[in-house]
């Protein structure tokens, strides 16, 4: 996807990946785990509601947790924490993992830098911070110097802060702030040479694409997500937001996805308008800014997914429009019509991921065999050279502007931590910019891919990441995780839990499941919507693979996922619960007959389809791990996680399913929720804060 039009959207996508990787947790207590019984969880009230649906009677006994407000249900809560608390708190060696935790993560952090006008804006959090500063560097070696500071913002630094836009002097910021992990966010304007924050300031609400600066900063661009649905506003500086003009979004409701952002050279306004996450169709339109011309069409009318990138007066449209791998059309925006389009850049065997216009060129991210290849491109298409990269790994951000030779990507894999490279597109020559210095020694570790049958005799690729000279006894740990949704990549990433895990004997299985985009458009489909059993019949043969071939077995096999991962763990405990030994669920959705009702999840329906269709809710009910918990199953020991201020994917359904499992399980192994009242899907946690999450789900897993 184009890094410039697609910005915030792109890292909101990612930051499903990121729960899914975050939710990792060492299993290493499966080599020496006993069955020895947890203290019995506090007793939940069993309601009786029951509705009939498609002819179907579904009963929801711990309906009344939807309601996250009632005293009820914070008591309830309430006395859940505890029992979690009680139960975490007691296992031997937490001390010696948040000894380890914290050396791991509290390190000093530099994000990938935005440069405008010889001025380099960036995050970065020292070691001993706990919130990311945003930081201004004048000229490649200079000085850096502290913009803003969300320290000071909140007592236990709940509130945290990010850089939404900068003006082409870079003399004016946008940046947001969040609170806890909520997708809301306030959107403030700061004076970059006084070093203070400008009246102008954006009440919280959702928004897409953050702000987009005219060169002449009388106002800027922007998307929020109301009532009746997405709309593009402009605001010019000094006005009342409340006034802001609406130019675009009327008669799209909340199932519709908007963002809208401008040219390099302020020219040009494109405006993307996606029908749902991972959607099946995107509209893009565009408006002569400079010129005073109307908004038009550029597509509109065709069903597949488009991403729009302005280099001049051309746009590149990344499309898999009659190509599942994607392609890139340019087309002229003064002469637009489709029949003076141009195909410059054509499908291939490998899968186009991403496309960035810098320095006049087309920066092309490819995936083969979900290892990441980049060519860079004149804009007729043709090669210019291959970018090294340092290892099997992934390489993203390729940020940049059309008119200057310098780009900034980041680069990290299993065992190497993330570095910054800045490149020069005229020369090919490339400096670090930062490293992450985790104090880690991989050396002795060894990266593999290999490939299994799933039941359908698909075969599908996994990463295995273990100490050399490995033996398969079938007596490894081993902690497996898979996304299988949204067209999202598993590429090797590092991940310090996984290491620490590694570090301790165990194995680590990242599985490539169909549904997300590591080859193209055909595999996104083969997992979605009615074709969901087989992201869940890949991930069962993952295990059985690791089991076979001597890696692990069920009593030491541990797996975990978040959000969208979430949901593929929930339904892998109800499935196949005697295949694990334990798992950890992350910001799940776990009740897929009733997921589309609450907050913004009717961007999903177009990946999962809606209990409202008969024919849909047929194959909902089938896997949907809410209504698939039998009474009496000896389930794995289980570790819910979500919180208040996850505000995309719904509290209600880890709270539901915890109580249910409680209830339900036949086996002496626990069933645990740790809900936070202040973190939700969208990170913002300090530190602190992370260190004391993970030691807890490491815990867990000591147990």
């Amino acid at each position: 996807m184009p890094a410039r039009a697609l910005g915030l959207f792109r890292t909101w996508r990612r930051s499903l990946l990121w729960l899914a990787l975050a939710a990792l947790v060492l299993a290493g207590g499966l080599r020496a785990a006993d069955n020895k019984a947890a203290a019995k969880p506090p007793e939940t009230r069993r309601g009786d509601v029951k509705e009939v649906l498609h002819g179907v009677e579904l009963a929801d006994p711990y309906r009344w947790l939807e309601d996250q407000q009632s005293p009820e249900t914070r008591a309830w809560i309430d006395a859940q924490n505890a029992y979690t608390q009680a139960q975490l708190g007691a296992v031997p060696g937490r001390d010696l993992l948040k000894q380890r935790l914290t050396a791991l993560l509290k390190i000093d952090t530099v994000g990938t830098p935005v440069e405008r006008n010889g001025r380099y804006f960036f995050t970065k959090r020292r070691a001993d911070q706990n919130l990311s500063v945003i930081y201004l560097r004048q000229g490649l070696k200079g000085e850096d110097q502290v913009l803003i500071d969300p320290h000071p913002l909140s007592p236990d630094h709940t509130v945290s802060i990010s850089p939404a836009g900068v003006s082409d002097d870079g003399t004016l910021l946008a940046y947001s702030v969040r609170q806890g992990g909520e997708d809301e966010v306030t959107l403030n304007l700061f004076d970059v040479d006084a070093r203070k924050d400008l009246p102008d300031r954006l009440p919280k609400a959702r928004y897409f694409g953050g702000a987009s600066i005219k060169p002449d900063k009388s106002g800027f661009y922007y998307t929020r997500h109301t009532e009746e649905g997405p709309r593009v506003f402009y605001h010019a500086m000094g006005a009342d937001p409340a006034s802001d003009k609406m130019l675009f979004g009327e008669g799209y409701d909340k199932s519709k996805i908007v963002f809208a952002g401008l040219s390099d050279d302020g020219r040009w306004l494109v405006i993307h308008a996606l029908h749902g996450s991972a959607a099946d169709k995107t509209e893009i339109y565009v408006q002569d800014v400079a010129g005073g011309g109307p908004i038009v069409s550029i597509v509109n009318d065709v069903t597949a997914r488009f991403f729009g990138d302005v280099g001049g007066d051309t746009m590149y449209l990344q499309t898999n429009w009659d190509a599942p791998n994607s392609r890139v059309l340019a087309v002229d925006l003064k002469n637009p019509a489709r029949e003076n389009w141009r195909e410059v850049v054509p499908e291939s065997s490998d899968v186009l991921e991403g496309v960035s216009l810098v320095g006049g060129k087309i920066v092309a991210q490819y995936l083969h065999n979900v290892r990441t290849r980049v060519r860079l491109l004149e804009p007729d298409g043709r090669l210019v050279r291959d970018i090294d990269l340092p290892a099997l790994g992934s390489a993203s951000g390729f940020s940049g502007r059309w008119q200057s030779p310098e780009a900034f990507y980041s680069f990290t894999s299993f065992h190497m931590p993330t570095t910054i490279y800045r490149y020069n597109l005229a020369s090919g020559a490339q400096e670090v910019w930062a490293r992450l210095n985790v104090p880690v020694d991989t050396r002795d570790f060894m990266v593999r891919q290999v490939w299994y049958e799933s039941k359908d005799g698909t075969l599908v690729p996994m990463f295995l990441l273990h100490k050399k000279g490995l033996r398969l006894d079938g007596a490894n740990p081993t902690l497996l995780t898979g996304y299988g949704g949204f067209t999202l990549s598993l590429t090797p990433t590092f991940s310090s839990t996984a290491v620490t895990w590694v570090e301790n004997g165990g194995v680590y299985a990242v599985a490539n499941l169909r549904g997300g985009g590591e080859f193209g458009e055909k595999w996104h489909r083969a997992g979605m919507r009615e074709n969901k059993q087989n992201v869940f019949d890949d991930f069962i043969a993952a295990a059985e693979w690791l089991i076979a071939n001597g890696y692990t077995s069920s009593e030491r096999l541990a797996i975990s996922g978040g959000s969208n991962g979430g949901l593929l763990v929930g339904a892998m405990m109800t499935q196949r619960p005697e295949l694990f030994r334990a798992v950890v669920c992350s910001y799940p959705l776990l009740d897929m007959i009733r997921y589309h009702q609450f907050l913004v999840a009717r961007f999903w329906v177009p990946e999962y389809g809606s209990a409202d269709d008969p024919e849909q809710f047929k194959y909902l009910l089938k896997y949907s791990p809410y209504q698939n918990v039998k009474p009496g199953t000896k389930y794995p020991a289980v570790l819910f996680i979500s919180g208040d201020s996850d505000t995309r994917v719904a509290p209600l359904h880890a709270r539901k399913m915890a109580a249910l499992v409680q209830a339900s399980t036949g086996s002496d192994r626990p069933v645990l929720l740790h809900y936070d009242t202040k973190s939700g899907h969208s990170g913002g946690q300090p530190v602190s804060k992370q260190i004391e999450d993970a030691t807890d789900s490491l815990s867990f897993l000591f147990w």
